[in-house]
C-alpha cells in the first residue's frame, strides 16, 4: 500500500508539473514545426496527432514541383474505410503551406485489378517525380535572356520548306564540276616552244632574230588580211632585257646577230650541257642567261664561243671548268644534248629571262667556296648554283 500511494503521489506531483509548466509542450511543438518545414513534415504532424497512423506508413508518393504540373502531392491512407468512404472524390487535408493531401483507403491497391491493368501507362505515360533544375548555357552571361521550354511538349516545327538531301546526279561530270570552283587560266600559245621548257615562258614575244619562233604565215581567224599587211608590227622587234633599278645598265641591250647562227647556238649547248645538264630546268636556263649577260657585258668577248671557251689554254683557270679540265667532252645523253639546245634558243630569243638572276655575270656550285665570292652581289640560288651580281658597273 505504502509502494501504490507513493506511486500516486509521484503521477499527482508530475500532473500538478505539466499543468504549472504548459510552455514545455508548446515549445516541443514549435520546435518540431521549426525543425521540420517542409510539407511532408507537416502531414506527419497532423496525420501523428490525427491518430491515422494506426497500421503505419501514411504516405504513398510525393511529387515535387515541375514545369508541367502535379495533381497531387502527397496522400494519406485511412484506415477506416466508413472514413473514406463517405468522402466525396478529390475531397483533402489542406496542410500549412497551402498543400492538400488527398484520402485514399488503406485497401487501394490491393486486390481487384492490379494498376498496370487499370492504368493505360501507354497514352498516360509515366509521372514526373523529379526534375533537375535546368543549368543555363555556357555561354550565358549576366544580361542574357534565356527561353526555357518544357521538353514534355512536342517541338513544333514550322510549316515552310525544309531542307532534305537528296542523291546528287553526277555521274559522268565530276571533273566539269570540280572545275567549275577553280578559277581557269586560258591556255597561253608559245609557237615553236617545247613542251618540256613550256613552264619556263616568261615572254610571249621572241626576237625578231629568232627564226625558230617567227610567225610562218598571218592568222587571218585573228585578223583581217589587210590588217595582216598594213598595221604595223609593233609587237615584232629586238629583245631588250627587262631589268630593275639594281641591274647594270648594259643589260638592257640587245644581243648581237651572230648569237642565233648554229655555230654559236652550238656553243651555248654545249656550256648548258656540261655546267647544268644534272640541273632542274630552271637552273640550265639561268646559266644560259649568265652566259648571253657576259655577251652584252663590254669586259667579256662579244660571241657565246667566245665567252664559253675564254682561257680555255689555262689548265683550270679558265671561265668555264669544263672547257680546261682536260677531260673529252662527250655528248653521251642525247635527250640532255636536245633539252640543251631547246633551252639555248628559248633564252637567246628571250622567251625566258629570269629577274631573280637578272645581270648576274657569275655563278659557282654550292659545294664550293671562291674568294671573289665575297666581292660580288648574291641574287639567288637555283638548284645547286648561286648566282652573282658585280659591283661598281660590272665591269669585272
Amino acid at each position: 500500500m505504502r509502494e501504490r500511494s507513493i506511486r500516486h503521489a509521484a503521477a499527482g506531483r508530475f500532473l500538478a508539473y505539466l499543468k504549472r509548466e504548459w510552455k514545455i509542450p508548446l515549445a516541443v511543438g514549435l520546435g518540431l514545426v521549426a525543425t521540420f518545414p517542409t510539407p511532408a513534415a507537416h502531414t506527419d504532424l497532423a496525420t501523428y496527432l490525427a491518430g491515422l497512423n494506426r497500421k503505419g506508413g501514411n504516405q504513398t508518393m510525393v511529387l515535387t514541383r515541375s514545369p508541367a504540373g502535379s495533381i497531387h502531392e502527397v496522400e494519406i491512407a485511412f484506415a477506416d474505410a466508413m472514413t473514406t468512404g463517405g468522402i466525396e472524390s478529390g475531397a483533402g487535408v489542406e496542410l500549412p503551406g497551402g498543400v492538400t493531401a488527398a484520402l485514399r483507403s488503406e485497401h487501394k491497391g490491393k486486390g481487384g485489378i492490379p494498376d498496370e491493368d487499370r492504368v493505360n501507362r501507354r497514352d498516360k505515360k509515366g509521372r514526373i517525380v523529379a526534375v533537375l533544375p535546368v543549368t543555363p548555357p555556357k555561354g550565358f552571361a549576366a544580361g542574357s535572356i534565356l527561353d526555357r521550354t518544357s521538353f514534355l511538349l512536342s517541338p513544333a516545327f514550322d510549316t515552310g520548306q525544309r531542307m532534305a538531301f537528296a542523291k546528287p546526279q553526277i555521274k559522268g561530270k565530276e571533273i566539269e564540276i570540280a572545275t567549275a570552283f577553280y578559277k581557269k587560266e586560258p591556255v597561253r600559245r608559245n609557237p615553236g616552244v617545247s613542251p618540256v621548257i613550256a613552264s619556263l615562258v616568261t615572254n610571249d614575244n621572241a626576237d625578231v632574230l629568232a627564226t625558230a619562233y617567227a610567225r610562218v604565215e598571218p592568222d587571218y581567224a585573228r585578223e583581217s588580211p589587210f590588217d595582216s599587211i598594213l598595221k604595223p608590227k609593233t609587237e615584232l622587234g629586238r629583245f631588250v632585257p627587262d631589268i630593275s633599278p639594281d641591274d647594270h645598265a648594259w643589260a638592257a641591250t640587245p644581243l648581237p646577230a651572230e648569237v642565233f647562227t648554229a655555230k654559236e647556238q652550238k656553243c651555248l649547248a654545249e656550256g648548258i650541257y656540261f655546267e647544268a645538264r644534272g640541273e632542274e630546268l630552271k637552273g640550265q636556263a639561268a646559266v644560259a642567261q649568265v652566259i648571253l649577260n657576259r655577251v652584252r657585258n663590254p669586259a667579256y668577248p662579244k660571241t657565246i664561243c667566245g665567252v664559253v671557251y675564254q682561257n680555255e689554254n689555262w689548265r683550270n683557270r679558265c671561265q668555264f671548268s669544263f672547257a680546261c679540265d682536260r677531260i673529252p667532252d662527250l655528248i653521251l645523253s642525247p635527250w640532255h644534248w636536245k633539252t640543251a639546245k631547246e633551252i639555248a634558243m628559248a633564252v637567246t630569243a628571250g622567251k625566258i629571262w629570269f629577274d631573280d638572276v637578272g645581270s648576274s655575270t657569275h655563278y659557282h656550285a654550292t659545294y664550293v667556296n671562291p674568294p671573289w665570292g665575297r666581292t660580288m652581289k648574291r641574287v639567288a640560288k637555283i638548284g645547286k648554283h648561286i648566282f652573282y651580281r658585280t659591283y661598281g658597273g660590272g665591269w669585272s
